[in-house]
Formats: structure tokens, sequence, C-alpha cells
């Protein structure tokens, strides 16, 4: 027997394998996933695992720089394995389709990569799967995007779950009434996105805002639910920018209504993202038993503008190994085409044992040879 070098056998920090019956249940969710997308009129793409620097570049407000796989291809030139699926859907649909004006759908799925310095049980290598809706900037298109969602979490096997919707304009527009600086707006940003309340009250009072202006961004952290309670945020001295963020949320929850969805939405004005691309309303799903959002996603009407397309969008993008782990915890069973039928070949009837397994392949089954 040959000797064994034991550090081949593992993995790097955060990668991990998926073989067996874990990996017939994942593709079981991905597939079920996939074809009610295509029920939705998208499209299949695939693109690059690695794309040049620019593409993910703090310029366009994607993952921080230090959290990218770096690397040097032969040429000198620095590229990135891709850490978000949407950049590389708009760089794609801007060489591409530059001159469509029509709406354009794409699906897709993969690995994402993301270097953290502390991975805290998180994965560095993760599968996404999701869904872009280009050159529509109706409030249609967002309704589309969260019953896609939707549709598909209940595809999985969830019936437990929530979708949080929120619209950073809201957030714009309070920050423009309040008279924020651009370094405040950001630190605010980022205690609001975390859900702590407690930091972004500290640090507007230390900032010397009164108890009405703290206020007019901690009253946004009230979940809602329901078109009337949306509409007690509106008040007659609002910024044109965040009053406009409310009603397109109030239309929005008469077309989740339509829908049939509306027990799966709540509403978040608080709700912001770390991607800072997003310019209209933005979202994430949560259920039981996963740890973090499965699913998130927003409009990002300036994004394809970097790679030179002026052009609307919105897009979703779900964790698939978030929601597997969400199904196991929830134990949520998983159907997969295991059935399998086994036929013993020996010396003298392979022949006839090979054209048996054959024509049962042909008809559909799975066999396996044994001896």
């Amino acid at each position: 027997m040959l000797p064994i070098n034991n550090d081949l056998l593992h993995t790097p920090d955060g990668m991990r394998d998926t073989y067996g019956e874990e990996m017939a249940r994942k593709q079981s969710v991905i597939d079920r996933i996939k074809n009610r997308i295509h029920l939705y009129g998208y499209e299949d793409i695939q693109t690059p695992t690695l794309e040049f620097y620019d593409v993910f570049s703090s310029e366009v407000g994607t993952t921080p720089v230090r959290e990218l796989y770096k690397l040097l291809d032969n040429e000198g030139n620095l590229l990135v394995l891709r850490p978000d699926f949407t950049p590389s859907v708009a760089r794609c649909a801007a060489k591409y389709f530059a001159d469509d004006q029509a709406p354009i759908r794409f699906n897709y799925s993969g690995s994402v990569f993301g270097n953290a310095s502390s991975l805290q049980g998180k994965l560095c290598e993760t599968t996404q799967m999701g869904a872009e809706l280009i050159n529509e900037d109706s409030v249609f298109a967002d309704g589309e995007i969260l019953a896609l969602l939707i549709d598909s979490l209940l595809q999985a096997g969830l019936t437990q779950f929530q979708i949080s919707v929120g619209n950073v304009e809201y957030f714009k527009g309070i920050c423009q009434a309040a008279g924020l600086d651009a370094e405040t707006e950001m630190l605010l940003r980022d205690a609001l996105s975390g859900k702590n309340y407690y930091a972004a009250e500290e640090l507007l009072r230390g900032k010397g805002f009164d108890r009405e202006t703290r206020n007019l961004f901690l009253k946004a952290t009230r979940f809602v639910t329901t078109r009337e309670e949306l509409s007690r945020f509106l008040t007659v001295e609002m910024h044109p920018q965040a009053r406009a963020a409310i009603e397109r949320l109030m239309e929005l929850c008469g077309i989740m209504e339509a829908y049939g969805f509306s027990k799966y939405i709540s509403y978040d004005l608080s709700l912001l993202s770390k991607y800072h691309y997003y310019t209209g309303i933005v979202f994430k799903g949560y259920t039981y038993g996963a740890g973090d959002a499965i699913a998130s996603g927003g409009r990002y009407d300036g994004l394809l503008s970097h790679y030179g397309k002026k052009a609307a969008a919105i897009g979703v993008m779900i964790q698939i190994d978030m929601l597997m782990e969400a199904l196991r915890r929830q134990n949520i069973p998983v159907i997969t085409n295991k059935d399998r039928i086994y036929v013993e070949i020996g010396e003298k009837d392979a022949c006839e044992k090979i054209s048996r397994a054959m024509e049962l392949r042909n008809a559909g089954n799975t066999v396996i040879m044994t001896r």
C-alpha cells in the first residue's frame, strides 16, 4: 500500500466536499427551483468563474476588496473569483445586449467565493441560484421578482418563511432631509443594516441630532405588513425621495396581494444591503434553522452603467447551502430519484445482462452492474 500524505485529503478552510445522498438532495432542490424560474420566462446564463478585478472594484459598490480571492493571469492582469453573480450578469448584458430595450430575463446558478478573514462557521465557496430582470423599471418587475422568490422557496419544500422588504431610497431621503454627511451616513447604514439600533441611536446622539431627527431614523425599524401601516410613515413635510419610496412599497403591497403571496411579505424600512449598488427595493428571506438570510436581492438601476449600458434592473439570489440547512433542520424531506436496479453480471451471461441493463437505462431506470 502506498504511503498517504494526509494533507492531500483535506480541503482549504471554508471549502467542503459534497457527495452521495447529500449531493442528490441538493441537486434535486436546484432542479426544482430552476424549473419554476423557467416558467416565469427566464433563460439560463453562465458567466466565468474568473472575472477581471474591475468588474467587482470598489467603485461598483460590490464585495469589499479584502474579501476577494485575487490572482494574476499570464499577462499580469488582476483577476478575481466571482464573489457575486449580479455584476457578472450585468457585465454580460452590457456586452451582448447593449442596444436591447425589451426586458431581458436571466437565470443563473453556480459557485461564488468570499475570502472572509473570520469564517465564523461560514463557507468560502457557496452555491447560489437566482434571476435577473433587466430593462424593466416598473413596480410590476419588483413584484415579479418577489413572487418568483416565494414560488421557488415553496417549490423547494419550505412552508414557513418570511421575506423582509425595504427601499433604500427611503433611507437616502431621510439622510438628505437630516443633512447627514457622507461619513455619518455610511456609519449609520452599517448600524441599521446590522440591526444594531442602539449603535444607530448613539451615533446620531453623538453627532448632536435632536430627538425628532433621531426618531426619524429609528421609527423606520418598525416592521409592518399592510398598505395601511405603510401609509402611516407618510408625513406632510417628508422628503420627496422618501415619500416616493413609501408610495412604491404601498403599490407593491397590492401587487403581492394579486399574486396571493402577501402572507410571506413584511416591510422593514431600515433594511439595507452591504452592496451599495442597490437603488430601490431591497429584500431578504428568512426561515427557521438557517442562521442567516437564505435569499436576498433588490433593484440596481445604476449598476449596468458601470459597464456601458444604461438600464434598470432587479434581481434575486437564493443561498442554496443555507436553504439546504434549513430544510434539514426543519425535517423537510427532499425526494430524490434514487431508485436503483441492480443487475448481477457473471462470466457466462455477461452479454445478455449488459443488453438487459441498457434496455432498462433506455427506459429511464438507474442500473448498477454488480459481480
